[in-house]
């Protein structure tokens, strides 16, 4: 891959991982919640696991895609149902999560689990392979991809989850808390519309 192609592909996927999506609202939302350090996992596995989509659409799965849709679509769905889910427990939050028993950041590999129903992520790992991967050299190609995500993904989502918690002492406040995760579970369920058109 040449230097100009690859440094195309580096702004492509800081771009797509840094912009608004449902991992980074989650990221910022559990930045408040939880703080930074316990919300590493959380962005651990969404590198983890966006890595492993990447890598299966390069190297078959995004021609299963083409050739039966309705496995994509149902995809989809799936990931839009989940992040009503997450949504909704976002919303309904109203303390943050040190010492409320039950209340947890995501996994590792909940996270990780989640960038296979992630509509967002589906949508990334398409375009990246269409684009930037090359017939004469595929497999080289598609590992490339896989280190340009690999190198600006971590970055990328830790810097939502550093928002979030630089936050966190100012919405230590009940009704601010309140909003704030009533306003950032909106916003991720704005962020399916879209995908799921």
């Amino acid at each position: 891959m040449q230097v100009e192609i690859f440094l195309a592909l580096l702004v492509f996927a800081f771009t797509t991982s840094i912009t608004p999506g449902p991992n980074n609202m989650m990221l910022f939302a559990s930045g408040v919640n939880f703080g930074f350090v316990r919300t590493i996992p959380h962005m651990c596995g969404i590198g983890l696991g966006f890595l492993s989509l990447l890598l299966a659409v390069g190297f078959g799965l995004g021609a299963l895609l083409e050739t039966v849709p309705l496995v994509y679509t149902v995809l989809k769905f799936a990931g839009g149902a989940y992040l009503l889910w997450i949504a909704f427990k976002i919303a309904t939050s109203r303390t943050l999560g040190e010492g409320k028993a039950g209340a947890r950041p995501m996994s590792l590999l909940e996270a990780a689990a989640f960038q296979w129903v992630n509509p967002k992520a589906w949508v990334m790992a398409v375009s990246a392979m269409a684009t930037y991967t090359d017939a004469a050299n595929y497999t080289t190609s598609v590992l490339i991809v896989g280190v340009a995500f690999a190198l600006v993904n971590f970055p990328s989502v830790s810097t939502w989850a550093g928002f979030g918690s630089a936050l966190r002492q100012w919405l230590s406040h009940p009704v601010r808390l309140k909003w704030f995760n009533i306003s950032m579970a909106l916003l991720l369920v704005a962020s399916l519309w879209p995908m799921l058109r």
